[in-house]
């Protein structure tokens, strides 16, 4: 597996990673568009890619604007194998070497993924909409 930057030209596997989801998945895909995607990871934040063999099987990317974790999402048969803990460690270092602001994000309740950021340390700060929000602050991060 090899880990990297997210770059403009990984933006239709990055698209398809996020449709592929079984859990928190957009009842409309086109909620987010390509150009979306290019800004968060070349303007508002930074993105990260796995891949294996040549093919992108999950990826996070890190909002610096709103403070937020934008996405964190792993190709369904590649659960299970470390990829998202990885994606969540270099997406946060990445946060935390910028800034000690308090980052947060919110995932759809009694999901797989609330139960991966509470593993990591993620506090719950009540809900963001309808879903489950949790903040991680850059004390919480270090230990």
């Amino acid at each position: 597996m090899i880990y990297r930057p997210a770059n403009t030209q990984d933006i239709p596997q990055i698209q398809f990673v996020r449709n592929s989801v079984k859990e928190n998945q957009l009842s409309n895909p086109a909620l987010i568009p390509d150009e979306m995607v290019e800004e968060f990871i070349t303007k508002r934040g930074k993105g990260f890619v796995c891949e294996l063999d040549n093919k992108i099987v999950g990826f996070s990317i890190v909002d610096f604007v709103e403070n937020n974790v934008w996405a964190l999402f792993i190709l369904p048969n590649s659960e299970g194998k470390g990829i998202g803990k990885k994606l969540h460690q270099l997406m946060l270092d990445e946060y935390f070497n910028k800034t000690k602001e308090t980052i947060w994000l919110s995932t759809e309740a009694n999901s797989r993924a609330e139960t991966f950021y509470k593993k990591q340390g993620w506090k719950n700060a009540g809900f963001h909409g309808n879903e489950v929000k949790f903040e991680m602050s850059f004390e919480d991060w270090g230990k």
